[in-house]
This record gives C-alpha cells, structure tokens and sequence, in this order.
C-alpha cells in the first residue's frame, strides 16, 4: 500500500486492477506520426477482457495498424473528459495522471453497424501492468457523474440518439456535479462544457 503522498510503483503481471462489469479507462495509442492518441475506453470484465471501438475512431485506426495500446487507470476528472471529448496527444504513452497502466495487445473479434455507427469488439490481452498510486476505493457520485456526462457528450450528433434527451441528461449531470463534486469535477465539467459547445 502507498504511504499518503507516497508512491510506490511497482510491476505485477496482467490487469492492475479487477475488471468486471464496465470499467472506464483512458487508452493511448501509436498515431502515423509516432504520437500517442488519448481516448477514454470502456473495458468489459471477462476472459479476455473486451472493449469496443465506435466508428473510425484514431483508437479503432491504431489497433488495426499497430495491434496494441497501454490501458490506463485515473482518478482525474480533467484528464478522463480530455480523453473522452478532446482528441488529446501525448509524446509519451503512460500519462501523468494514470495512477496505473497496462500495455495490452490487441485481436478483432466482431464488427458491426448499431444505430447508423460502425463498432468493432476487441479482445485485450495485457502485459506486466506497472501501479503508481495505490489508494482506498471510495464512491465518488461528482466523479461518476462526470464519468457518464462523457459518454453523453460523446453520443450527441451521432444517429440514433436524441440530441435533445443527452442534453437534458448533461443539466442533469451538472446539477448533481455541483452538489456532490469537488473542485476538480467542477472544473472537468467546465472543460466538458468547452469541448461541447467550442
């Protein structure tokens, strides 16, 4: 365990945290021009873990291209909504704010179209995963909410969903980040806010 203000990186073989269900993490990958892509991925807990790409997304282009990518695992608000919303690059593949990463190499398992959007299901197959901060897991509804205003964001425009019911869901979301979040979840609303309507 990591002394408070600590940290205690280490390495340990596969995922560096449990998945199951639906876990949100940020992916980097290799673009042509040998810069990371940063996007936010949902990895789905099973054997293999599994994520899907939605349309021709830089993630989708790098995992055919390269096979590969490094999972990471944040507790940062503002890095999770840059991930999700703002086509973000980064020289190097590991970023700051990962508390914990694993590089993963890549197999297509199926592909489709679903509401006029093409996805691709990926089997991820992690390597030696490195844990830079450890911590006590807390629920935090201001993150949370910031977490599924992403997903929200990240669907407006796209056929198939209503514009109008994701931005009722985005006041929504606001409101419950202004009672329930901290300064941070505040400011990566407001970084959401700009990336939307910019």
């Amino acid at each position: 365990m990591t002394p408070a203000g600590g940290s205690d990186e280490g390495d340990r073989a596969g995922w560096p945290v449990q998945v199951e269900g639906v876990v949100e993490s940020v992916v980097t990958t290799r673009g042509p021009d040998g810069r990371w892509a940063v996007a936010a991925l949902g990895l789905r807990g099973g054997d293999p873990v599994t994520a899907r790409t939605w349309g021709r997304t830089r993630t989708r282009r790098n995992f055919d291209r390269e096979g590969d990518g490094v999972v990471q695992f944040t507790r940062d608000p503002v890095a999770f909504v840059e991930a999700a919303l703002a086509a973000a690059t980064a020289d190097e593949p590991v970023l700051d704010a990962a508390d914990a990463w694993v590089p993963v190499s890549v197999e297509r398992l199926d592909a489709g179209v679903e509401a006029g959007v093409e996805w691709v299901d990926w089997a991820l197959h992690p390597g030696a995963a490195t844990v830079r901060r450890e911590g006590v897991a807390t629920v935090a509804r201001g993150f949370n909410a910031v977490v599924e205003a992403t997903v929200a964001a990240s669907r407006l425009g796209v056929p198939g969903y209503d514009d109008a019911e994701l931005r009722r869901r985005l006041v929504r979301l606001h409101g419950l980040v202004e009672r329930c979040g901290t300064a941070r979840d505040r400011e990566a609303m407001a970084r959401l806010d700009a990336l939307v309507d910019g």
